[in-house]
């Protein structure tokens, strides 16, 4: 089980790896950001936690990269962090319409290769929210959200 202190603390490791050479570093009051995710998450146990390296689709004008997490009782936190942007979504996996698990290729452009990558796509009424892997090291963790959201929503009946 993590805390939100566990929580800020990976978040800020991103947060700090999350500008390439081209970009100015992001600009964030630490002290302030620990306090909002301790305020968002208030006192919950942590499950599981993702934190997406880049921005999926639709998340552009928002921020620099979101973090998503999982609680004990199965409510999912989904925080878009930038520069002097912070907010989250709060959602039941119970709430959700559609799990989709995409495993495939997409194509890089810059390094003119194809590679693979894995995401998850939770979504409920318009929204819709997202886990991607474009590492080999970040398959495990987009696969146990993937999993632990199934078990919740369909448990087998034996």
């Amino acid at each position: 089980m993590l805390t939100a202190t566990d929580v800020f603390e990976q978040t800020r490791e991103m947060a700090l790896r999350a500008t390439n050479q081209e970009e100015r570093a992001l600009q964030i009051d630490y002290p302030a950001l620990g306090t909002k995710i301790e305020q968002a998450l208030t006192g919950r146990k942590i499950n599981l936690l993702y934190v997406n390296e880049f921005l999926p689709e639709g998340y552009e004008d928002q921020g620099r990269f979101n973090v998503m997490v999982m609680t004990a009782g199965n409510v999912l936190f989904d925080m878009v962090i930038g520069d002097s942007y912070f907010r989250y979504d709060i959602f039941s996996c119970c709430d959700l319409d559609k799990i989709q698990l995409i495993d495939g290729t997409w194509d890089n452009k810059e390094k003119r290769t194809e590679e693979s990558f894995l995401s998850l796509r939770l979504m409920h009424g318009d929204e819709a929210h997202i886990l991607l892997a474009l590492k080999d090291e970040q398959r495990p963790a987009v696969l146990s959200f993937a999993q632990k959201i199934s078990h919740g929503r369909h448990p087998e009946k034996v």
